[in-house]
């Protein structure tokens, strides 16, 4: 990670990250803790449900404008003028701080939320801008570890200030507020520095133009237009839109945590230190920044999608846990776990969407992602308001959305096979080899890949299929799949079978594949290599790509394999001890290139 600081701009902007994310939080906790220390019971978890859908409505109604902007305009530029209006909103909610204007400050939650619904798609848009493909999951790991870092520092911190200026003097609303007051200084504190940062940040990276063909209509806008026109967007791509589906029941998910879990530390056991409740949340998020940075270790040169199933259970496995414990320790291990999964299923979903995205529309989808996941995390908080308004337990909140997360991790290891495939593969085989990955950068997001390359082990489609984010479509000789044994999952993970006698077929399949945007691979030598080299390319794939439309050819080189067990190598070539192995994908080549070409482009 330490190379993500050497990119032009990069530094700044992670400061940026940290105190967003701790300006954006602060007034949100203030507002919280007041709650906690006004109300009880029912009034509790709806009051608590209610700040935090002021947070999440501005992300929906915004979607479609936050993503054009992001589009349109350079995303430094956003970032700035952005951070600029931070500055106005934060002194206005000082002031309402000293006034004692407490239903004035929740609105001023929403002003607040609806600054970072426009700031959001541009400020994790620069992600991909900055960084590229190859450190997508490292700069991931990085911006969620930092966003966690402040979320925590901003909690506590402002937890610690308000009991301290609070002193437990009141139980008023109004009056809480002018005691704790002063913590208003911080927050404007930190937008100015924001500001400064993002000032530095257009100086030091090059913005991009601004695109004078993107035109904004209001009435667009009002007739939903606009809405259907991006979520038919979104949904064009698979990875994309399951990926957000993902992020989004994760975070609805976590939204009611957060909203019941207070209600739940006083009615178990009778905590009403606001510092303390934090503290038990903090860990959650400390087992997130953790988490984040497991996958960034993994991750260094591709993104390692293998671990989101074990994110995925042990977020259910930790939902499950909550409600049934009743020591603070044992409270706050679970919470942590829950942190710590969550971060192992985050970071490689959001580096799957920037990769799958073309940049031209990655404002977008990120918008699109915002709105999906605050679509998710509102539902799911009026399902809290409610079980408050009728004074149903918490308890049971907590297992009917363990309950989702179990089902919605069912539904990714279905629309989402390749993560499954990467998990057991790398289970299997992690322990012996060391993948490095190059030429990610090479793969494009916006159309059907055709990967064509060297083939020497029979654990070629496993170890490729690692190196590779998306799913990959592999051609395998028929005799090997219809194998009773191997059909069912083969036939699972799309797998297309060609023979000698029967390959028009088979490569009428590649060629709609292609067209329909997805990966197919398929080792043109036609057989397991003898001796280590690259043989002579078969031109059948030109057959698959002569119709092909949107498409492009990849080439790529597999290294290490060849003195491994499971190739044709002899006992004397073997080794068995732990080894490096490589994938390199070349530049793409016109999807009409011949064998000849293609071949050349592989070594």
């Amino acid at each position: 990670m330490k190379n993500l600081f050497k990119i032009s701009g990069f530094t700044p902007y992670i400061f940026i990250i940290l105190l967003n994310a701790m300006t954006d939080l602060g007034h949100k906790v203030i507002l919280q803790n007041t709650i906690f220390k006004a109300y009880d019971g029912s009034e509790l978890i709806v009051l608590t449900a209610i700040v935090n859908a002021l947070i999440l409505l501005p992300f929906i109604f915004l979607f479609s404008p936050a993503g054009f902007i992001s589009d349109k305009y350079p995303k430094v530029k956003v970032v700035e003028y952005a951070s600029a209006a931070a500055i106005g909103i934060t002194t206005l909610i000082l002031l309402s701080y000293y006034m004692g204007w407490f239903w004035v400050a929740f609105g001023l939650t929403f002003i607040l939320a609806a600054q970072s619904a426009i700031y959001s798609p541009a400020k994790y848009g620069l992600i991909k801008e900055m960084t590229g493909n190859e450190n997508l999951a490292p700069a991931n790991a990085l911006v969620q570890s930092v966003t966690i870092v402040s979320i925590l520092a901003g909690a506590v911190i402002c937890s610690i200030f308000f009991e301290n200026l609070l002193q437990d003097r009141s139980i008023v609303p109004s009056e809480i507020l002018t005691y704790i007051a002063p913590v208003g200084y911080m927050l404007i504190g930190a937008s100015i520095l924001e500001y400064l940062l993002a000032r530095r940040l257009v100086k030091t990276f090059k913005p991009v133009a601004i695109d004078e063909s993107m035109t904004f209509e209001p009435k667009e806008y009002q007739n939903l237009h606009y809405l259907k026109e991006n979520l038919a967007v979104i949904k064009q791509n698979n990875v994309v839109w399951l990926s957000i589906l993902g992020l989004s029941v994760l975070w609805g998910v976590s939204q009611v945590v957060l909203a019941i879990f207070g209600e739940h530390l006083k009615t178990t056991l009778g905590v009403t230190d606001t510092v303390t409740a934090q503290g038990l949340l903090a860990l959650s998020g400390l087992g997130m920044i953790v988490g984040s940075m497991v996958v960034g270790r993994v991750s260094k040169n591709y993104i390692e999608t293998g671990i989101i199933p074990l994110g995925a259970l042990g977020v259910t496995v930790a939902l499950f846990l909550i409600p049934t414990l009743s020591s603070l320790w044992t409270l706050g291990s679970a919470l942590f776990l829950f942190g710590f999964s969550a971060g192992l299923f985050i970071v490689p979903l959001n580096a799957l969407i920037q990769f799958a995205t073309p940049s031209p529309i990655l404002g977008k989808i990120l918008a699109g992602n915002n709105f999906m996941q605050n679509v998710s995390m509102f539902g799911f908080l009026v399902l809290t308001a409610l079980f408050g308004y009728f004074n149903l337990e918490s308890v049971g909140l907590f297992y009917i959305v363990a309950t989702v997360s179990l089902l919605g991790m069912g539904y990714t290891f279905i629309k989402l096979p390749q993560s499954l495939v990467r998990y057991v593969v790398r289970m299997i085989i992690g322990f012996k080899y060391r993948l490095h990955v190059d030429g990610l950068k090479n793969i494009p997001a916006d159309k059907g890949v055709l990967l064509l390359g060297n083939h020497v082990s029979f654990l070629d489609w496993a170890i490729l299929q690692m190196a590779y984010p998306k799913q990959i479509r592999f051609v395998m000789e028929r005799s090997y799949y219809e194998k009773w044994y191997l059909k069912p999952f083969l036939d699972f993970f799309g797998v297309i079978p060609i023979s000698s006698r029967g390959s028009k077929g088979a490569l009428a399949l590649v060629t709609e594949a292609l067209n329909r945007g997805e990966t197919v691979a398929l080792f043109p030598e036609g057989h397991l290599s003898r001796n280590g080299h690259l043989g002579a390319f078969q031109r059948g794939f030109e057959v698959a790509t002569k119709e092909a439309d949107d498409a492009v050819i990849v080439p790529f080189y597999l290294r290490g394999l060849w003195e491994d067990n499971f190739s044709y190598a002899s006992q004397k070539m073997k080794r068995n001890k732990s080894k490096d192995i490589s994938v390199t994908f070349g530049e793409e080549l016109d999807v009409h290139s011949g064998a000849v070409e293609v071949k050349k482009s592989s070594l």
